[in-house]
């Protein structure tokens, strides 16, 4: 029998996600991961199996976590109501001196060498879920009348995309709230919606 577990999972995998957010997949080394985390590699293997399936459970807690205001903001009545409120959260999220700059989604898994294609591709396929949900809510949009019969669903919902990386990258080079809220009022005046 086995030495009962001495760490919380949860608290484990907030360390983690931590580790990958600042330093990447590629750059988190398992010395970074488990001194964060507090474990050895041992616990670290006996219950993450290794440091791919730990991103991905990390990925997991990511999207039900601090990436939560995402797909809450997929709820609001309108389409305006959508893309402002996904604008204005990011910026709040970005702004958050708690974790570190930036978004794990892009940061986590952007680049990752020959050895950690899956990772990459894992990182892709998040990203395009993302992507598919928000171009689910703007057909139902365009359905209900909410945006013009000429602008394709998928081009649109592109474009918020768009914005929302942008408005990562820009947070992660040291851009401040303010200015992240001064492009967020820019984009909000050219909307087509």
């Amino acid at each position: 029998m086995g030495r009962p577990r001495v760490f919380r999972e949860p608290e484990a995998l907030d360390a983690a996600m931590r580790v990958f957010w600042d330093k990447g997949y590629e750059g988190a080394s398992l010395d970074d991961l488990t001194q964060a985390m507090k474990i050895n590699r041992s616990s670290l293997y006996s219950t993450f199996k290794n440091k791919e399936n730990l991103f991905r459970l990390v990925l997991e807690r990511y999207s039900g976590g601090p990436m939560a205001y995402l797909f809450q903001a997929l709820e609001q009545p309108t389409l305006r109501a959508v893309v402002e409120t996904l604008l204005r959260s990011t910026v709040r999220f970005l702004s958050d001196a708690s974790h570190p700059r930036g978004c794990l989604s892009l940061q986590g898994g952007l680049t990752c060498g020959s050895g950690s294609e899956a990772v990459k591709q894992a990182m892709i396929d998040w990203r395009n879920g993302g992507l598919a949900q928000l171009q689910r809510r703007v057909q139902r949009a365009q359905e209900e009348g909410d945006l013009a019969r000429n602008i394709r669903p998928k081009d649109f919902a592109r474009y918020i995309a768009i914005l929302l990386n942008g408005l990562s990258v820009q947070a992660a080079n040291g851009a401040t709230a303010a200015e992240l809220n001064r492009a967020v009022e820019l984009a909000l005046r050219a909307m087509p919606v």
